[in-house]
């Protein structure tokens, strides 16, 4: 197609310098001695003669077949390659889809699920829902403000102290994963309705591109998504294993006082 309107335009612009030529030759003949000026134009009208009959002829033809060609190509490429008809009935599919939910989604965004009332809680809870990985910093010196230290060596024994310490950072983990999840999901909606005004706004042909970015925007949701599970995972492990610790305590707690009730019934 590209090569058929190369040559249409090349035959055009052939034409236009023909014309040119001949304007040329009609001024200078204009301005010969009038002994030749009788001579030129016989011969200069048969030259006109001549381009005309050929213009009119067969490159004439050619033109009107190149542009037949032309026009059929387009009229393929917007009847069934890219219709029309159907491109401007998505465009208003989406363009009515988002005026009817972009002020739902608002009001759902702005939604506040804050609950704490105290000032250190509201505090750690406006930080982690924040939804803002600056701020992860901030996590340890709430979190330890709330939920109170480890307890020191000597008030506690190493078995305890080992799991408020593992407990804790676990918790902490999990917080801060949540606040970089919110923060790449609100990433996401904004890329979402981005895409979405593509959607109304882009060329025939360019769909593709617009896939290939939605496509790329669904990998990272979903490697967040597995990121999320990953953190879940390792949640519900260490609670497993604190259980299973606590198991081990109790029945290492209850073989030593077997052991001592032995020592006193043996003793005279």
């Amino acid at each position: 197609m590209k090569r058929i309107s190369n040559a249409v335009t090349s035959l055009q612009s052939g034409v236009a310098r023909s014309k040119r030529l001949l304007a040329v030759l009609i001024v200078a003949v204009v301005l010969a001695p009038t002994a030749l000026r009788a001579d030129a134009i016989g011969d200069i009208l048969s030259l006109f003669h001549t381009i005309t009959s050929t213009l009119q002829g067969p490159i004439g033809g050619a033109l009107n077949e190149m542009r037949k060609v032309s026009a059929a190509v387009n009229n393929f490429r917007q009847q069934i390659i890219w219709p029309l008809a159907l491109i401007n009935q998505t465009r208003s599919f989406v363009s009515a889809t988002r005026a009817h939910y972009t002020g739902l989604m608002s009001q759902i965004e702005g939604l506040k699920n804050n609950s704490a009332t105290l000032v250190l809680p509201m505090q750690l809870e406006s930080i982690f829902r924040g939804a803002q990985s600056g701020s992860i910093g901030q996590i340890p010196s709430l979190y330890t403000q709330v939920y109170q230290p480890v307890a020191l060596s000597g008030t506690a024994q190493p078995g305890q102290r080992n799991l408020m310490d593992i407990d804790d950072a676990m918790a902490m983990d999990s917080l801060k994963t949540s606040m970089v999840s919110d923060q790449t999901t609100q990433g996401m909606l904004t890329l979402a309705d981005s895409l979405e005004q593509q959607a109304m706004t882009a060329a025939p042909g360019s769909a593709s591109m617009v896939t290939a970015q939605a496509r790329i925007a669904d990998l990272v949701t979903q490697a967040q998504l597995a990121k999320m599970l990953a953190a879940q995972l390792r949640q519900e492990a260490t609670k497993l294993a604190h259980q299973n610790a606590t198991i081990k305590h109790s029945a290492t707690t209850t073989h030593n006082l077997f052991n001592e009730i032995q020592q006193v019934l043996a003793h005279p």
